[in-house]
């Protein structure tokens, strides 16, 4: 146990962090998320004010659905990303833990008129995550495996209300299921209950999302990088873009929308050491005569495919995949190379297919 963001929160637990992240990648693992931040925002107007601090289609989302988003400062940063989801009466968030303080502030500006803020401090937060989590959770509420990817509903599970989206952090199929924290316990133990289900903690949760090469606010995005920098402009949708019928009206869009058009100076990639030697974060990335190019911002060992894996920013010119670069670890030149992401195949559900998110 460790803290983080005020929460003692599990690294692991006993079968410790490898056999969690393979019992994900090959059933399912329970992870309690509460530490996350949850709130809803309620009127008839609440999607466009929401959209004056999100580069999101939020009007046109429908009842049900669910997007990534992320608030973004005037210099075009990234203050946090986040999930939001349209229920019939509201908008559900949730964000990350270590900001939903400011992220809360924010939206409790946004409160006027008919416009209503609530944060959801009494409840839970657990996400089941593997290819069997479907399995496991059409037991308790069937049906639910109808539930597409990014899908919200709320439903009934053994007698407790809970709303449930079709998500999660480890690039696998996967529910989180928000519920009243005085259920929570009872909840998980009934998840815990399948034995195709076994609790996981940070490490698995850390692991697996670097894997899916998927951001961790605070590492890889933040306040200094840009949604384009980050490989994450195909969450801004062509209605907020330069001629869209809703352009730019977000903190930063004059910068972000100019790196969408002519791209931006620096680019998140992979890295791949040549080697067994992990490559952690702020090492620094050099070209091959010495110049510095980048820094990791997220690395450590891919259980999945048995190697290190890392992500970075560098400079656009090196960005291309098949990219040699040297990393500076305990002030020896490690060799490198750029590589695609993620590093193992996301399996998000589809009816037809398992698939990527769009990008």
């Amino acid at each position: 146990m460790v803290p983080f963001a005020g929460y003692e929160m599990p690294v692991h637990y006993a079968p410790g962090i490898l056999a969690e992240h393979r019992q994900v990648r090959a059933s399912a693992g329970l992870f309690d998320v509460s530490h996350m931040g949850q709130a809803r925002v309620l009127g008839s107007n609440a999607g466009q004010v929401l959209e004056t601090v999100l580069p999101a289609n939020l009007l046109e989302l429908d009842v049900g659905l669910q997007r990534y988003s992320f608030f973004t400062d005037a210099n075009g940063g990234i203050l946090d990303d986040l999930m939001v989801a349209r229920l019939p009466d509201s908008y559900h968030l949730v964000v990350n833990a270590s900001n939903k303080t400011d992220d809360f502030l924010l939206l409790e500006s946004l409160c006027k008129d008919n416009i209503e803020f609530r944060a959801l401090t009494d409840h839970a937060l657990l996400a089941l995550q593997g290819p069997q989590a479907s399995a496991v959770l059409e037991t308790l509420a069937p049906g639910i495996n109808a539930l597409p990817f990014m899908g919200v509903q709320q439903v009934s599970l053994k007698g407790l209300t809970c709303t449930i989206t079709r998500s999660g952090y480890t690039g696998e199929d996967g529910y989180e299921i928000s519920v009243a924290a005085e259920n929570a316990l009872a909840l998980a133990s009934t998840l815990l209950e399948s034995p195709k289900v076994t609790p996981a903690g940070l490490g698995a949760r850390d692991s697996l999302r670097l894997e899916a090469g998927l951001c961790l606010h605070g590492n890889d995005i933040g306040p200094d990088t840009s949604p384009v920098e980050a490989g994450l402009q195909w969450a801004i949708p062509q209605c907020r873009r330069k001629g869209g019928s809703r352009s730019g009206g977000f903190p930063g869009a004059d910068r972000i929308l100019s790196e969408i058009e002519h791209g931006p100076v620096r680019k998140r990639v992979g890295i791949c050491p040549q080697g067994r030697a992990p490559v952690r974060a702020h090492t620094s990335l050099l070209a091959p005569n010495g110049s510095s190019v980048g820094e990791v911002t997220s690395g450590g060992f891919g259980p999945s495919i048995n190697a290190p894996v890392a992500m970075a920013y560098v400079a656009r010119e090196f960005s291309t995949p098949g990219t040699a670069l040297q990393a500076v670890v305990r002030n020896r030149p490690l060799p490198v190379q750029v590589c695609p992401l993620p590093f193992v195949p996301h399996r998000y559900y589809s009816p037809k297919t398992l698939r990527r998110p769009l990008s």
